[in-house]
């Protein structure tokens, strides 16, 4: 039997992943300002907003970023462990 006392959804809510890095600062430093990548249509609005909010945004976007930025998932995003919530598997 699972016991399950998880605050986090992936896809919605605060989810334990956070930014290795500002993602809008490292695509500015290769010539993405935030008005080129709305004027180009390569992030909405809604989108730099999680950006600036540290938000996780979609596989998708996800995507965009490490084709910009020439790199993996693991190098812009990291799980963090909350010391709070746990998964027990006891039966």
């Amino acid at each position: 039997m699972y016991k399950w006392n998880i605050k986090y959804i992936i896809g919605g809510g605060n989810v334990p992943i956070k930014y290795k890095i500002n993602v809008l600062a490292e695509l500015k430093a290769i010539g993405y300002s935030t008005y080129r990548l709305r004027k180009e249509k390569i992030f909405g609005e809604r989108t730099m907003q999680k950006f600036r909010r540290g938000e996780i945004v979609n596989a998708e976007n996800m995507a965009i970023i490490c084709k910009l930025l020439n790199c993996q998932p693991g190098d812009i995003i990291e799980y963090v462990d909350e010391q709070n919530d746990t998964i027990d598997n006891t039966d």
